[in-house]
């Protein structure tokens, strides 16, 4: 549950050239690269119990087991995270990954320089292309949210930012009740990244970015990914 206590909080990791430095040595969790300490294979054989959507398609469990929750710490893969969740708003996660390569083949890998570029005729395609989700008030909100994001880099850079609303640790939940949909943080995240001209990133589209990029471990108490994605989490914390 929430904190309880809204607004900016101070940031955890270091500001400046020095967080970008050290966001680097934490890019590899981004885009599903991460390598764990031990092999899926070896974390089932030790732990039965993980989250339960987990079970649904090979896709969940890949995502599950190497991606979700995993600290991400560069603008790249944090704007992809935000893509992605402003795209599955209303929609199925399952969608969205099935669809994951064609939409990042179409976006031109989430680069936020060269989707700020688009125009009219750059939108006009993406309407066209079966690849995406083709809803033009989403595609419109990548492209002014690529915008937002290289227009921040000169005061405070999208990584930065997203860290500094990070929550304190609460208890592992133990179900799926346990877990909120929107926090105090998800909220003031979210008016300060719509002050900063970013589009479709209303509070609880924000707590799932923040759910996906590591800013909280909601894996259930038990889940063999969760211990890994909190020894992830104290790095970034010493950064």
């Amino acid at each position: 549950m929430s904190s309880g206590r809204g607004g900016p909080r101070p940031s955890t990791t270091t500001t400046g050239s020095s967080w970008r430095s050290s966001s680097r040595r934490l890019a590899s969790s981004a885009n599903g690269s991460y390598t764990p300490h031990r092999s899926r294979a070896e974390a089932r054989a030790t732990c039965s119990r993980w989250c339960r959507w987990r079970t649904t398609s090979e896709r969940y469990r890949d995502y599950h087991d190497t991606e979700w929750g995993r600290p991400v710490t560069d603008e790249r893969g944090l704007y992809e995270k935000l893509c992605l969740e402003c795209l599955q708003s209303g929609l199925s996660w399952a969608l969205i990954l099935r669809k994951r390569d064609g939409i990042r083949a179409a976006l031109a890998g989430f680069d936020p320089d060269a989707i700020a570029a688009f125009g009219h005729r750059e939108l006009k395609a993406l309407l066209q292309d079966p690849r995406v989700i083709r809803n033009r008030r989403k595609l419109e909100a990548i492209i002014q949210n690529a915008r937002a994001t290289v227009e921040m880099r000169d005061d405070t850079p999208l990584a930065e930012l997203v860290w500094s609303f990070r929550p304190p640790p609460r208890p592992a939940p133990r179900t799926y009740a346990g877990m909120p949909s929107l926090t105090n943080e998800s909220k003031q995240l979210a008016k300060e990244l719509k002050r900063r001209g970013f589009a479709f990133v209303g509070p609880t589209t924000v707590y799932a970015t923040m759910q996906a990029v590591g800013l909280v471990n909601d894996h259930l108490a038990g889940c063999f990914v969760r211990d890994e994605v909190e020894v992830t989490q104290r790095n970034v914390q010493r950064l």
